[in-house]
């Protein structure tokens, strides 16, 4: 048997994977924006961790099932380009299996949004539980992770962990800078948090992987995000 030379070659092959199916596929760049909501609105309603949990794993089932459904589709195409009832019937269970995680996301976002009045305790400002800060930080990362990786993969330049319209390294530079600037509360270390994500950016225009505008999207981006969710849930960063 054949070893890859590489170890890191069957990461870059699914990850190669996952951008063929959102470059070619318009229900999975579908999916991917509903996530995207979806993290909004978990961080708008605050909610415990164990509920994110659960939305994070009905999202997988439903975007696993879309990419099962595209490859299920290729190999069909790649057997036979005639009507046939079993390439048919392979196709609309593939289909019908998206289907159903589909309804079953739907399901689980009603009774964890407007289920228990959510919505109306959101819009009355009361009685809203306080989650750890943990959450808000592991949610609001995987948040502005998803937004990088759907400017990349649109910006159709570089490649997905290497180069592209925006920096993925500075983004996460500069978000791990606001988060220590809100958790510290202390200027002084939040300007330091700053400059080190400043080098990282740097280091990027430096080795020639992203020009200066690239650099500073990702930085503008991640800032914003993070100081637009840690802005509206700041006592949630005050640690005890």
């Amino acid at each position: 048997m054949r070893l890859l030379r590489n170890p890191m070659n069957g990461f870059k092959y699914a990850v190669e994977g996952v951008v063929h199916v959102f470059r070619t596929q318009r229900h999975m760049r579908f999916h991917f924006l509903t996530m995207v909501l979806v993290l909004v609105f978990s961080l708008l309603l605050r909610l415990r961790r164990e509920e994110v949990i659960v939305l994070l794993f009905t999202i997988s089932l439903v975007l696993v099932a879309e990419m099962f459904n595209t490859a299920i589709e290729a190999v069909v195409d790649l057997v036979t380009q005639t009507y046939h009832p079993l390439a048919k019937f392979a196709k609309d269970i593939a289909a019908g299996a998206v289907l159903i995680t589909s309804i079953n996301a739907l399901a689980v976002a009603f009774l964890l949004f407007p289920g228990g009045a959510r919505l109306l305790r959101l819009s009355k400002d009361v009685n809203l539980h306080t989650p750890d800060w943990p959450t808000v930080v592991a949610v609001t990362f995987l948040l502005l992770g998803i937004m990088v990786l759907m400017w990349k993969v649109a910006g159709g330049k570089g490649k997905l962990l290497k180069g592209g319209v925006v920096s993925g390294h500075s983004a996460v530079g500069f978000f791990l800078a606001t988060t220590i600037m809100f958790i510290s509360k202390e200027k002084a270390v939040g300007i330091l948090a700053f400059l080190l994500a400043v080098l990282v950016a740097q280091s990027r225009v430096e080795g020639g992987i992203h020009t200066l505008a690239e650099v500073v999207w990702g930085g503008v981006m991640a800032t914003v995000v993070a100081c637009l969710v840690y802005g509206v849930l700041s006592p949630v960063l005050a640690l005890h």
